[in-house]
């Protein structure tokens, strides 16, 4: 072959490299398929409460009302939540062509003080029953949604979880949970009812396979659904129609029971609590990354940490460290760590006094003043949380603890080694949540990752609504956390955190995953796979995540584990002994995220290309 030959094949090779959008050259196939879609895609936890999605999308429904109905099924399911738990999502509105803030997570109850949980005997509010219940936020934020950006009833979009709850065969994963928590579940009357059928057997949770059947739920929703069918008769409007059965929820029969099973249970709602709660359709946060314009919830949520890591990551050349060798994975640590030390510190939720100071925490000013203290060569197992308030031209009102706040973490530092995957505090970390994602043709994208009343739930009286566990990420001592001090009617700050990315202002990329605190750990290396690595959503969903510990859990003890680095076993030897020359101290998994989905808009030929990783029963469907 002479050289013009030679050029001409490597001119043809590359062309065909470059007509394959958001690959990287070289890389290995996937355990699973990219999902190529024309129309519409529909990922979640999942297969049946995918293929909810797919139903609604194919009645013609657009991405809203697919999302709804695969949020209604994944709450029935019991995939780490349930319908007394709490919602949070960001929506792409291509009319309005802006990104739109969900929050409807549910708030502390009347009486939930600092000084109640004290007195109880208690370093944060508990991990499980009915005081670690916010109020429901599920059924308002899917409710809310429907109503100001769906297209169908609620009737339609209920209609495959109230086939769920009638019964449906309830996979090995949530059978086997269910009969591992039975001893909690015992605890609470209305969860012994519904998730125990064979009590007093060997076995007394349902078997894989079983149908496993929710008559109060099912009830519930029909009340609901028969709220709006009585408001259209009356001459309502859709969305007046949808609002009418959200208030039966919130201030009427429904409401008057969760507050009366929850009270006889030994929680606090009143029902005024559930009244006075609604849902805030709310401006998010975004950073720009190399021109990207990423979207996060606010403070309430740990979101806004995965901007403050791109503002800071945004300093170094990633792609020339190479994709997860020991100098990248260093650095990215390093700006996790810096981030979610703030995040620790900071956030909470904005409509409570004192007020996080997001303008300099999401600064470039600021965030370059931090990527100057990562040192290059070593893990520094005290990162403690910035000062930001001169970066918004204000005085830090908390500088005494702040300075202070080595030695008021050190009852938190957990030098406990990790015994596996299945290790308590690492189940409490990373545990929890499940994750939505939606688009159409239309340029509806919808991201969410709604959680809470996960199993052991307590059920909430005849409605078979399981309750929220989120008090637990309050906290009781202000040296912890001087803006997140439990109060009444407050939000809590909490982990979840939908995402979404829009490049040249149209939709590039929808993203979201379960995981606890791990959370915008994995979804900031999902981010950076597609964008400085060049993979496509296939394979950055399925690539090999690191996970710091170096940061608070937001669960149970709250503990934090400096220098912590937890890789995939397949991290090679050379990479190994680097990191651990830089003083961190490692495990090797199989898996190192939870499941991650994805969507990835390919403005070149008009199609939606969907990734779910091959973990977990996370499922997705196109067409």
């Amino acid at each position: 072959m002479n050289k013009w030959m030679l050029f001409l094949v490597v001119l043809i090779t590359s062309a065909a490299h470059a007509q394959q959008p958001n690959r990287a050259p070289g890389s290995k196939a996937t355990a699973k398929p990219v999902l190529h879609g024309k129309d519409w895609v529909a990922i979640t936890g999942k297969p049946l409460a995918a293929t909810a999605g797919a139903k609604i999308f194919q009645e013609g429904g657009n991405a809203v009302d697919a999302a709804c109905a695969m949020l209604a099924a994944t709450a029935t399911m019991w995939d780490v939540l349930s319908w007394g738990g709490e919602t949070q999502a960001l929506i792409y509105h291509p009319k309005l062509k802006k990104v739109i803030a969900i929050n409807a997570l549910g708030y502390a109850p009347t009486g939930a003080t600092v000084e109640f949980f004290k007195s109880q005997g208690m370093d944060y509010p508990p991990a499980f029953g009915p005081l670690a219940a916010t109020t429901p936020g599920t059924p308002g934020g899917l409710m809310t949604m429907l109503a100001e950006y769906g297209t169908m009833s609620l009737a339609e979009v209920l209609a495959p979880a109230m086939d769920l709850a009638k019964g449906y065969p309830i996979e090995e994963q949530t059978a086997n949970s269910i009969e591992g928590s039975k001893d909690k579940i015992k605890e609470w009357p209305y969860s012994k009812k519904i998730f125990l059928p064979h009590l007093g057997e060997e076995r007394e949770a349902p078997k894989a396979g079983e149908i496993f059947v929710q008559e109060d739920l099912f009830q519930t929703l029909s009340k609901l659904v028969a709220t709006e069918k009585a408001a259209l008769e009356a001459g309502k409007r859709r969305a007046e129609a949808i609002y009418a059965a959200n208030e039966r929820f919130y201030q009427g029969d429904i409401a008057k029971e969760i507050v009366r099973a929850t009270r006889e249970q030994g929680g606090l709602f009143t029902e005024a609590d559930l009244a006075n709660w609604s849902v805030k359709i709310e401006e998010p946060l975004a950073v720009n990354y190399k021109g990207i314009d990423v979207y996060k919830l606010q403070e309430w949520t740990q979101g806004p940490a995965l901007l403050q890591a791109l503002n800071i990551l945004e300093n170094f050349d990633l792609k020339s460290m190479g994709y997860n060798s020991a100098q990248y994975t260093h650095t990215v640590y390093q700006a996790m760590s810096m981030a979610f030390a703030d995040r620790d510190f900071y956030y909470s939720d904005p409509a409570f006094e004192p007020v996080s100071p997001m303008e300099g925490l999401l600064s470039k000013a600021y965030a370059k003043e931090r990527a100057m203290q990562i040192n290059p060569n070593q893990n520094d197992p005290h990162i403690k949380a910035g000062d930001p308030y001169p970066f918004q031209g204000g005085t830090n009102p908390f500088l005494e603890i702040l300075n202070a706040e080595p030695a008021q973490l050190a009852q938190h530092i957990s030098r406990e080694p990790l015994t596996g995957p299945t290790d308590p505090y690492l189940l409490e970390f990373q545990s929890g949540t499940t994750s939505i994602q939606a688009a159409d043709k239309d340029g509806w994208v919808v991201s969410i990752t709604p959680s809470g009343g996960w199993i052991p739930a307590v059920i909430a009286g005849n409605t078979g609504v399981g309750l929220s566990q989120r008090m637990q990420s309050f906290v009781l001592d202000k040296n912890l956390n001087p803006y997140n001090l439990v109060e009444a009617g407050k939000r809590p700050r909490v982990t979840l955190t939908p995402s979404l990315a829009l490049k040249d202002g149209k939709p590039f990329l929808s993203f979201a995953v379960q995981g606890g605190d791990s959370q915008d750990q994995n979804l900031l290396q999902l981010f950076l796979n597609v964008v400085e690595f060049g993979m496509n959503v296939q394979e950055a969903t399925e690539a090999a995540n690191f996970n710091s510990l170096q940061m608070q859990s937001s669960f149970g003890d709250h503990a934090i584990k400096p220098g912590s680095l937890i890789l995939r076993e397949d991290t090679s030897p050379w990479v190994r002994d680097e990191l651990e020359k830089m003083g961190y101290s490692m495990s090797f998994w199989k898996k190192t995220s939870g499941p991650i989905n994805a969507i990835w808009f390919d403005w070149q030929h008009g199609t939606l290309w969907g990734g779910s990783s091959d973990y977990g029963d996370d499922y997705g469907i196109a067409w």
